[in-house]
């Protein structure tokens, strides 16, 4: 199997963290100009842009030189963390930004983004159908669902049925067999942490996971010890058939003759992630960071962030690989929490989440 490395591990300590997986898909794009949007064209928009991102920032090098080449903008890349830990560091560097454009602020801290003034507005003049911002300074990039999958091996092997809801996962039948990531410590945590929210409720989450609990389910640091230590579908001799992980995982555990996947996403158990990029305020080259955030949304990037980012591009006109189409599916009916929620909640629910299940 390949190695999963990139956008999905997303912990939240500073430090570098892969957060996906990786495979050589081959995407094509539809519509729109290569680098999209003016921004490119803009005689201002010159000199040196500076990203500030999250530790997973993975886009293809080859389409960020060609926007480089068609720009005439060099791009500087500063990774801050984790997205918890990147809005942190904006909202206490906000009188003295650490660059001119952001990527990888998304929707579980959004809210406090926008509330800190961190980024100014600015709407892409060819903002897809579909793509809708947040507060007018929050451009949509990418999104992708958060979700436990399974070992479809070891559940065939066992002879036992794999799960499909959040409920299932407490039943006694799947006692000892589920891991998950702390969100105290990883954003996919986190995001599995508000899924829970948003299908028991505030008054409710905690029960369900004293039940998990009693169904003897492991909490690892991060992502990526969760799939590769402990999940038995990464084949490096974890002992757990249910992981916290994504829906796009499943696309990277492909057999050789792309006939099937060893591994599955339940998706009646997800959460969305929502990535966005935006103009920092005060930043020294504010137009070349409108031309990257036109970048980031133009046909090009979008095509390319399944293969380097592992998520789905925020344009829905963005032709998809084969193997996600079938493997890959998003969740219909994802459970959602509105980021206003989780901007004045988020503190309170990890403490309270820890309460019960850490002690």
């Amino acid at each position: 199997m390949l190695r999963l490395s990139g956008a999905h591990a997303g912990t939240i300590h500073a430090v570098p963290a892969a957060g996906a997986l990786c495979t050589a898909l081959l995407l094509a794009g539809c519509g729109g100009s290569g680098t999209g949007g003016s921004g490119g064209d803009d005689p201002a928009a010159s000199g040196t842009v500076t990203l500030v991102t999250h530790d997973s920032w993975a886009l293809d090098e080859k389409v960020v030189e060609r926007f480089e080449q068609e720009s005439g903008l060099t791009v500087e890349v500063s990774a801050a963390g984790d997205a918890g830990t990147l809005v942190n560091q904006l909202v206490l560097t906000k009188d003295a930004p650490l660059g001119d454009a952001v990527f990888g602020i998304d929707n579980t801290f959004a809210s406090r983004a926008l509330e800190a003034g961190v980024v100014e507005e600015y709407t892409p003049a060819d903002l897809p159908d579909g793509v809708e911002q947040l507060g007018g300074a929050l451009t949509p990039i990418d999104q992708g669902d958060v979700c436990v999958n399974a070992d479809e091996a070891w559940f065939e092997k066992s002879d036992l049925e794999v799960p499909r809801t959040l409920e299932d996962l407490a039943d006694p039948e799947y006692r000892d067999l589920l891991v998950v990531s702390n969100p105290a410590t990883s954003s996919p945590g986190l995001a599995f942490l508000l899924a829970t929210i948003g299908a028991f409720g505030e008054d409710g989450f905690e029960d369900y996971w004293a039940s998990l609990v009693d169904n003897g389910v492991k909490v690892a640091d991060s992502w990526e010890d969760a799939y590769y230590v402990d999940f038995s579908g990464a084949g490096e001799g974890g002992e757990r058939p249910l992981v916290l992980s994504y829906a796009t995982s499943p696309a990277f555990t492909v057999s050789e003759d792309g006939s099937e996947s060893s591994t599955s996403a339940l998706l009646e158990t997800c959460f969305r992630q929502v990535e966005y990029a935006g103009v920092l305020a005060g930043s020294d080259n504010p137009e070349g960071a409108q031309a990257f955030v036109d970048f980031l949304l133009g046909t090009d990037a979008q095509a390319a962030l399944p293969e380097s980012m592992y998520m789905y591009p925020a344009d829905p006109a963005t032709e998809l690989p084969a193997d996600w189409e079938k493997f890959a599916p998003q969740a219909e009916t994802p459970f959602e929490v509105a980021p206003a929620e989780v901007s004045e909640h988020r503190d309170e629910w990890i403490e309270r989440w820890t309460e019960t299940v850490v002690g």
